[in-house]
């Protein structure tokens, strides 16, 4: 009887989903396409360029803690890509626990990434398994530039911009809209402090003529990942779309939020913010194009007398979302992680690795300054 295949890649029927589906053949992975349905799933592989030659099952799964630990069992890796996270991650972290598998997600919401860090990192490290929430474009791309940054000098401060020019998903678009309330938080002295809200900012991004508009976004992952390292102290990070017009939409609603919706009952507040996102973007994107949708990392490192300044140019930032999952699942298969419980995914498995994977297949390059 042929071994189950030790990746799960949960939501394959996403526009992210199929991306992870896409590198994990490339890596020669076996690997669960997985989601609430079969034939929807199977018309997305079927898209996949190159599957026919992919070791693949599509398998129709419910969304209960059970039915996912029942899928999990036997698998190593599970490739979460379902969100918004800070509504569907609880159950399937718990189920990737239960089923004693390594969890990886896309996410990037911060209330979530501190979620996993709080409630699951010591129970993972406990059974010897990686937790690592923002496997992902944004923000393990600018977590690899920040870790290059503090090789070149005593930096106790880092401040991260994040930026994309491209066309949102639904579940992304679902994500910048359900984070709008929840707080967002930058670090201070190890300590975290709230992002005002509704707030814009603005950004001198390198390339770019015009400044662009910056949000707090949720307060990004980078600060939970290090909230209680030896030698940073203070992380700042805010980013956006490398286009003013869908940033306007977003901080016209935040502000709207603020004022109509924030004292309505939970339930009542995701469902209004839920059918925002829907008028925004209830469609799949088409395939990105490398000439079109370029990303760009910024991280300024600062000490009392270093400075240090990194600069990451990419493209197609769904493209190195899927190439992250990939290429850490491919190695946790052949390699224990340098670290358990909760990390991020350059903690894990090196920086300077990561940034090489990415540049070795055109996707993004860091450049480094002092």
């Amino acid at each position: 009887m042929e071994s189950k295949r030790p990746v799960v890649v949960y939501g394959a029927n996403g526009f992210s989903g199929r991306l992870v589906a896409e590198f994990l053949r490339e890596y020669n992975v076996p690997f669960i396409a997985a989601g609430r349905s079969k034939a929807r799933i199977q018309d997305i592989m079927s898209r996949v360029p190159g599957i026919e030659t992919a070791n693949y099952e599509v398998v129709e799964v419910g969304d209960s803690v059970d039915d996912l630990v029942k899928l999990f069992t036997g698998a190593k890796v599970v490739c979460n890509t379902v969100g918004p996270f800070i509504y569907s991650g609880p159950r399937v972290v718990e189920a990737s626990l239960k089923a004693g598998c390594h969890y990886l997600d896309i996410s990037g919401e911060q209330a979530w990434i501190r979620e996993v860090a709080e409630k699951w990192g010591a129970k993972f490290a406990a059974k010897g398994l990686l937790a690592a929430p923002a496997t992902a474009f944004m923000s393990a791309v600018s977590d690899a530039a920040i870790r290059l940054c503090l090789e070149h000098g005593a930096i106790d401060t880092i401040e991260t911009l994040t930026m994309f020019k491209g066309i949102p998903t639904f579940g992304s678009t679902q994500t910048i809209f359900a984070v709008i309330q929840t707080d967002a938080h930058y670090l201070e002295q190890n300590q975290y402090k709230t992002w005002p809200r509704a707030v814009r900012y603005d950004a001198a991004v390198p390339g770019y003529i015009q400044t662009q508009m910056a949000l707090a976004w949720g307060g990004f992952p980078q600060p939970v990942w290090f909230k209680d390292h030896p030698q940073v102290a203070n992380v700042r990070s805010i980013g956006g779309l490398l286009d003013r017009q869908i940033m306007e939409g977003v901080a016209a609603t935040e502000k709207m939020f603020e004022e109509q919706i924030r004292g309505l009952p939970k339930q009542e507040q995701e469902r209004r913010l839920s059918e925002m996102a829907n008028s925004v973007q209830g469609n799949t994107p088409p395939r990105e194009n490398t000439r079109e949708q370029r990303t760009i990392d910024v991280v300024a490192g600062r000490g009392s007398t270093d400075f240090v300044q990194c600069v990451t140019f990419g493209t197609c930032c769904y493209r190195q979302t899927g190439l992250i999952q990939a290429h850490i699942a491919h190695s946790l298969l052949h390699s224990a992680p340098r670290k358990v419980g909760f990390a991020s995914a350059a903690e894990a498995f090196g920086h300077r690795e990561l940034l090489k994977v990415l540049e070795s297949h055109g996707l993004a390059k860091a450049k480094i300054s002092t």
